[in-house]
């Protein structure tokens, strides 16, 4: 009897290392100077920066959800991992904190090496963007778990804040304004719900003709990184909150008082093309609840540093913080 090799089972070994051997360069291109050691290490280490009267260490999880299922039928794999790396980093910048490094975790039924190549090369310049080192992350081969060949996704985002700054509650009361950053397009929440309206419902394909490109380039926009613009101005935000799945009516108020209100003017809203398509298929208060509907990032802002931030950002108003229940109220 003929002796059996774990690629017989379906994991290749080799391809794994060639694998790792040609994402050298692309994660060696996200190091700084905390960066302890290099790729290939059991773990991944890095210096705490100086200069922290009182650190305190934050972490971000998250994944790309259903738009990878789009990623991997039209094959455009170099920019979901932007979209990984953005929803973890985001998140931490809610929390006053710098990213310092991220991880990856890639678990597949099939290793093909040139695409996970593109997907690393993704979170590389992803990490890049958000200025933090991409010290390590995992691949994992699993054809008994994972069909043909399909992927996932996951990231772990680690930051830092001074302690001091980060009850931002504190510091969010009425008068306030609201400044939103646009986003770059869906992001990476309620695919599920594009999938059905575009494809199922409508019966495009990937190559259908929207907005004088091809459908799968605007859904596949990657997601806005905030991370620059927050170190920039950290000084003038009070609060801010990552729009993701809940949409402006459930992610706003996680950074407000018991006592105090948003008012969001609808008009107001730079409302992107994709968005206004979709409201003819979906009612209104579903949209905002599922979408970010062209707002990436609201940021609290005292009136005083309203003028400030417009002028060196591409934020504007959208509306005001008064006394009330905690809650968003879209008028």
């Amino acid at each position: 009897m003929s002796t059996i090799s774990y690629k017989d089972a379906g994991v290749d070994i080799d391809a794994g290392n060639n694998f790792v051997e040609a994402i050298k360069n692309d994660v060696k291109s996200t190091f700084d100077a905390n960066v302890i050691g290099g790729i290939g290490s059991f773990a991944g280490a890095y210096s705490l920066p100086s200069g922290y009267k009182d650190p305190v260490l934050l972490s971000a999880t998250d994944g790309v959800g259903t738009k990878l299922k789009l990623a991997i039928e039209s094959g455009k794999l170099d920019t979901v991992g932007i979209d990984l790396v953005a929803m973890c980093v985001n998140d931490l910048i809610c929390n006053f904190g710098t990213p310092m490094f991220f991880l990856d975790y890639y678990a597949t039924g099939r290793l093909i090496p040139d695409d996970a190549k593109s997907v690393v090369s993704g979170i590389a310049a992803g990490c890049r963007e958000a200025q933090c080192a991409l010290i390590g992350g995992e691949t994992a081969e699993m054809p008994g778990m994972y069909s043909n060949d399909d992927f996932d996704l996951a990231g772990f985002a680690v930051g830092i804040a001074e302690k001091s700054e980060m009850n931002t509650l504190a510091n969010v009361k009425d008068g306030q304004v609201l400044i939103a950053l646009p986003s770059s397009g869906v992001h990476s929440n309620g695919y599920s719900l594009v999938r059905k309206i575009f494809f199922d419902t409508l019966g495009m394909n990937l190559d259908t003709p929207f907005e004088g490109k091809p459908l799968i380039d605007t859904l596949m926009m990657p997601t806005r990184i905030y991370v620059d613009l927050f170190k920039k101005h950290k000084d003038k935000i009070k609060a801010l909150a990552h729009i993701t799945g809940g949409g402006i009516v459930e992610n706003l108020p996680r950074v407000l008082p018991d006592n105090i209100k948003a008012i969001v003017e609808k008009d107001k809203i730079k409302i992107l093309p994709v968005f206004e398509f979709m409201s003819h298929y979906v009612s209104e208060e579903e949209m905002y609840r599922t979408f970010n509907m062209g707002v990436g990032m609201v940021l609290v802002v005292d009136e005083s540093d309203v003028d400030y931030i417009i002028s060196n950002t591409d934020g504007y108003a959208i509306g005001k913080l008064v006394r009330g229940k905690k809650e968003v109220e879209l008028i």
